[in-house]
């Protein structure tokens, strides 16, 4: 995959989108064996040198919900993805991402990432939120 076009056709031919902008889309994952859906959004950034990626996240929690160090400290054993914080409606969120760039990727690579941060951010989140599926 070279281009965003790519990219979204991929995504649009196996999952159902519920977001479709320019360079950056969204979908639900279903979790395996439950009711859960993880959400999922892709956005094309580029570096400072114009390398251009794709950064595939989905939320976790509330940052209130979640201490920072712990954040560092599973950023540290993650082999794929990492933590980050970003905001959502005024509030700040603990988020999983994985950039990805466009030099090395392929559909398996694309699918292979989803798959393994979307269900951990889960795991995550029943965790910490035990009032409810948030994202």
């Amino acid at each position: 995959m070279e281009t965003f076009a790519e990219v979204r056709k991929h995504v649009m031919d196996n999952h159902k989108l519920f977001m479709d902008e320019p360079f950056q889309l969204g979908f639900e994952l279903s979790m395996d064996d439950s009711d859960r859906k993880q959400a999922v959004f892709l956005a094309e950034i580029k570096s400072a040198d114009n390398r251009r990626y794709i950064r595939v996240e989905t939320l976790i929690c509330p940052l209130d919900d979640f201490d920072a160090e712990k954040c560092l400290r599973i950023n540290l054993v993650l082999r794929v993805g990492y933590l980050a914080v970003g905001d959502l409606d005024s509030t700040a969120y603990v988020k999983m991402c994985a950039n990805l760039a466009y030099s090395s990727l392929d559909a398996d690579e694309l699918e292979y990432v989803i798959s393994h941060i979307a269900p951990m951010a889960d795991r995550m989140e029943q965790a910490l939120e035990s009032h409810g599926d948030i994202a």
